[in-house]
Protein backbone atom coordinates (compact mmCIF):
# COMPACT_ATOMS: atom_id res chain seq x y z
CA UNK A 1 0.00 0.00 0.00
CA UNK A 2 1.02 3.35 -0.86
CA UNK A 3 0.49 6.66 0.90
CA UNK A 4 -0.30 9.95 -1.01
CA UNK A 5 2.29 12.63 -0.40
CA UNK A 6 0.88 15.15 2.00
CA UNK A 7 -2.15 13.61 2.86
CA UNK A 8 -3.05 12.63 6.79
CA UNK A 9 -5.43 10.58 8.18
CA UNK A 10 -7.45 12.13 11.16
CA UNK A 11 -9.52 10.51 14.04
CA UNK A 12 -13.08 11.77 14.47
CA UNK A 13 -13.21 12.95 18.11
CA UNK A 14 -16.33 13.37 20.08
CA UNK A 15 -17.03 16.72 21.17
CA UNK A 16 -18.25 17.05 24.57
CA UNK A 17 -21.50 19.87 24.72
CA UNK A 18 -21.04 23.79 25.30
CA UNK A 19 -20.61 24.21 28.96
CA UNK A 20 -20.25 20.22 30.34
CA UNK A 21 -16.46 20.31 29.03
CA UNK A 22 -14.30 19.17 32.27
CA UNK A 23 -17.44 18.72 34.10
CA UNK A 24 -17.56 15.32 36.24
CA UNK A 25 -20.56 14.51 37.59
CA UNK A 26 -20.48 12.49 41.22
CA UNK A 27 -23.26 11.12 43.21
CA UNK A 28 -22.29 11.69 46.71
CA UNK A 29 -22.85 8.31 48.56
CA UNK A 30 -24.62 8.60 51.54
CA UNK A 31 -23.56 7.92 55.07
CA UNK A 32 -25.04 4.75 57.28
CA UNK A 33 -26.20 7.39 59.49
CA UNK A 34 -28.26 8.61 56.54
CA UNK A 35 -29.65 4.88 55.75
CA UNK A 36 -30.05 4.20 59.02
CA UNK A 37 -30.84 7.20 61.33
CA UNK A 38 -29.97 6.63 65.09
CA UNK A 39 -33.10 6.28 67.30
CA UNK A 40 -35.31 4.84 63.77
CA UNK A 41 -36.90 1.62 64.97
CA UNK A 42 -36.30 -0.94 61.85
CA UNK A 43 -36.76 -4.35 60.53
CA UNK A 44 -33.80 -5.23 58.80
CA UNK A 45 -33.65 -8.78 56.03
CA UNK A 46 -30.13 -9.79 56.51
CA UNK A 47 -28.61 -11.95 53.08
CA UNK A 48 -27.98 -15.32 55.97
CA UNK A 49 -30.92 -17.05 55.29
CA UNK A 50 -33.36 -14.30 54.96
CA UNK A 51 -32.60 -13.13 59.02
CA UNK A 52 -35.15 -10.77 60.11
CA UNK A 53 -33.81 -8.75 62.80
CA UNK A 54 -35.60 -5.88 64.35
CA UNK A 55 -34.67 -3.14 66.84
CA UNK A 56 -34.15 0.54 68.25
CA UNK A 57 -30.21 1.70 66.02
CA UNK A 58 -28.14 2.58 68.96
CA UNK A 59 -24.91 3.78 66.67
CA UNK A 60 -23.44 3.28 63.13
CA UNK A 61 -20.04 2.58 61.79
CA UNK A 62 -19.21 3.77 57.97
CA UNK A 63 -15.58 2.10 59.07
CA UNK A 64 -16.35 -0.80 59.73
CA UNK A 65 -19.97 -0.86 57.58
CA UNK A 66 -22.29 -1.93 60.70
CA UNK A 67 -25.54 -1.11 62.37
CA UNK A 68 -25.48 -1.36 66.15
CA UNK A 69 -29.06 -2.06 66.77
CA UNK A 70 -30.27 -2.68 70.21
CA UNK A 71 -33.59 -4.53 71.27
CA UNK A 72 -35.21 -5.18 74.48
CA UNK A 73 -35.52 -8.14 76.30
CA UNK A 74 -38.51 -7.67 78.63
CA UNK A 75 -38.69 -11.37 79.73
CA UNK A 76 -35.20 -11.91 80.50
CA UNK A 77 -32.50 -10.78 83.39
CA UNK A 78 -31.36 -8.96 80.45
CA UNK A 79 -31.93 -5.37 79.96
CA UNK A 80 -31.18 -5.22 75.95
CA UNK A 81 -29.67 -7.43 73.36
CA UNK A 82 -27.06 -5.58 71.31
CA UNK A 83 -26.66 -6.79 67.11
CA UNK A 84 -23.77 -5.76 65.03
CA UNK A 85 -25.20 -6.02 61.18
CA UNK A 86 -22.95 -5.56 58.54
CA UNK A 87 -24.55 -3.31 56.20
CA UNK A 88 -23.60 -4.85 53.16
CA UNK A 89 -25.93 -8.39 54.32
CA UNK A 90 -29.17 -5.93 54.24
CA UNK A 91 -31.18 -7.00 51.60
CA UNK A 92 -34.44 -5.00 53.02
CA UNK A 93 -35.18 -2.42 55.25
CA UNK A 94 -38.77 -1.79 56.76
CA UNK A 95 -38.89 1.18 58.84
CA UNK A 96 -41.03 0.32 61.85
CA UNK A 97 -40.67 4.11 63.40
CA UNK A 98 -38.54 6.59 61.78
CA UNK A 99 -37.74 8.48 65.42
CA UNK A 100 -38.32 6.80 68.63
CA UNK A 101 -40.56 9.44 70.60
CA UNK A 102 -39.32 10.40 74.48
CA UNK A 103 -41.83 10.57 76.98
CA UNK A 104 -43.25 13.86 76.56
CA UNK A 105 -43.87 13.49 72.85
CA UNK A 106 -45.69 10.08 72.07
CA UNK A 107 -46.82 11.59 69.04
CA UNK A 108 -46.21 8.88 66.29
CA UNK A 109 -46.81 11.33 62.85
CA UNK A 110 -43.74 10.42 61.71
CA UNK A 111 -44.06 6.63 61.96
CA UNK A 112 -44.08 3.95 59.00
CA UNK A 113 -46.52 1.16 59.33
CA UNK A 114 -46.01 1.02 62.68
CA UNK A 115 -47.96 -1.40 65.50
CA UNK A 116 -47.42 -0.24 69.04
CA UNK A 117 -47.93 -4.45 70.11
CA UNK A 118 -44.62 -4.95 68.06
CA UNK A 119 -42.67 -2.09 69.54
CA UNK A 120 -41.51 -3.15 72.80
CA UNK A 121 -42.00 -0.38 75.86
CA UNK A 122 -38.13 0.32 75.60
CA UNK A 123 -37.32 0.94 72.43
CA UNK A 124 -40.12 3.60 72.69
CA UNK A 125 -37.46 5.19 74.93
CA UNK A 126 -34.82 7.78 72.89
CA UNK A 127 -31.70 6.84 73.44
CA UNK A 128 -29.62 9.91 75.38
CA UNK A 129 -27.50 12.52 73.76
CA UNK A 130 -23.79 11.83 73.76
CA UNK A 131 -21.00 14.23 74.25
CA UNK A 132 -18.71 14.27 71.76
CA UNK A 133 -15.95 16.18 74.17
CA UNK A 134 -16.50 13.57 76.78
CA UNK A 135 -16.16 10.68 74.24
CA UNK A 136 -12.72 12.39 73.28
CA UNK A 137 -11.67 13.01 77.01
CA UNK A 138 -12.14 9.35 77.50
CA UNK A 139 -10.52 8.20 74.19
CA UNK A 140 -7.78 10.10 75.46
CA UNK A 141 -7.67 9.20 78.93
CA UNK A 142 -7.56 5.03 77.43
CA UNK A 143 -5.21 5.86 75.32
CA UNK A 144 -2.48 7.47 77.79
CA UNK A 145 -3.40 4.22 80.18
CA UNK A 146 -2.31 1.83 76.89
CA UNK A 147 0.99 3.92 76.36
CA UNK A 148 1.63 3.51 80.21
CA UNK A 149 0.85 -0.10 80.35
CA UNK A 150 3.54 -0.56 77.45
CA UNK A 151 6.20 0.91 78.46
CA UNK A 152 5.91 -1.59 81.67
CA UNK A 153 6.37 -4.08 79.22
CA UNK A 154 10.00 -5.74 78.68
CA UNK A 155 10.10 -7.06 75.58
CA UNK A 156 13.73 -8.59 76.51
CA UNK A 157 12.77 -10.47 79.91
CA UNK A 158 11.03 -13.75 80.82
CA UNK A 159 7.06 -14.34 81.32
CA UNK A 160 8.88 -15.01 84.98
CA UNK A 161 10.11 -11.72 84.86
CA UNK A 162 7.24 -9.84 83.13
CA UNK A 163 5.28 -11.63 85.94
CA UNK A 164 7.18 -10.51 88.70
CA UNK A 165 7.22 -7.33 87.59
CA UNK A 166 3.74 -6.77 87.60
CA UNK A 167 3.23 -7.80 91.05
CA UNK A 168 6.21 -5.61 92.49
CA UNK A 169 4.35 -2.82 90.62
CA UNK A 170 1.04 -3.50 91.69
CA UNK A 171 2.36 -3.16 95.40
CA UNK A 172 5.08 -0.53 95.46
CA UNK A 173 3.96 1.38 92.70
CA UNK A 174 7.60 2.87 91.71
CA UNK A 175 9.11 -0.25 89.98
CA UNK A 176 11.04 0.17 86.52
CA UNK A 177 13.45 -1.78 84.04
CA UNK A 178 17.25 -1.73 84.11
CA UNK A 179 17.81 -3.50 81.16
CA UNK A 180 16.37 -7.50 82.29
CA UNK A 181 16.87 -6.60 86.27
CA UNK A 182 13.85 -5.04 87.95
CA UNK A 183 14.36 -1.91 90.07
CA UNK A 184 12.26 -1.15 92.91
CA UNK A 185 11.88 2.09 94.83
CA UNK A 186 15.58 2.89 93.05
CA UNK A 187 16.93 0.70 95.60
CA UNK A 188 16.33 -2.67 95.30
CA UNK A 189 17.27 -4.75 92.59
CA UNK A 190 16.11 -7.97 91.37
CA UNK A 191 18.09 -9.91 88.87
CA UNK A 192 16.73 -12.81 86.23
CA UNK A 193 15.93 -15.47 87.15
CA UNK A 194 13.79 -13.21 89.28
CA UNK A 195 13.86 -15.16 92.67
CA UNK A 196 13.95 -14.19 96.21
CA UNK A 197 17.72 -15.05 96.69
CA UNK A 198 18.14 -12.75 93.34
CA UNK A 199 16.66 -9.41 95.29
CA UNK A 200 19.71 -7.39 96.31
CA UNK A 201 19.63 -3.58 98.37
CA UNK A 202 21.74 -1.51 96.62
CA UNK A 203 21.89 1.29 99.11
CA UNK A 204 21.80 1.11 103.15
CA UNK A 205 20.57 3.99 105.05
CA UNK A 206 17.33 4.24 102.83
CA UNK A 207 15.21 1.81 102.79
CA UNK A 208 15.89 -1.10 105.77
CA UNK A 209 15.61 -5.16 105.48
CA UNK A 210 12.47 -5.33 106.45
CA UNK A 211 12.32 -3.64 102.90
CA UNK A 212 13.78 -6.30 101.00
CA UNK A 213 12.12 -8.84 103.10
CA UNK A 214 8.70 -7.54 101.50
CA UNK A 215 10.07 -7.34 97.69
CA UNK A 216 11.47 -11.07 98.56
CA UNK A 217 7.46 -12.31 99.69
CA UNK A 218 5.74 -10.77 96.54
CA UNK A 219 8.87 -11.82 93.89
CA UNK A 220 8.11 -15.54 95.96
CA UNK A 221 4.51 -15.16 95.83
CA UNK A 222 3.50 -16.16 91.84
CA UNK A 223 6.32 -19.33 92.32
Amino acid sequence: MTRKKGIMSLKATATPPPGLAGNVITKKKQSLQEIYPVNSILELTLSTNNEVVRGLVYCTDDISNMVVLKKSLPHSTLTSEIRMVNASSVLDKKVIMAVAPSQKNTNASDSVEINTNEVAEELMLPLPNISRKVVEERERRAIKLAMESMAHVNQKATAEGQAVFDRLLKACNQVVWRGESILVLNQIRVDPPYGSNDCTLLQTGGLNEGSLERVKKIVEAGR
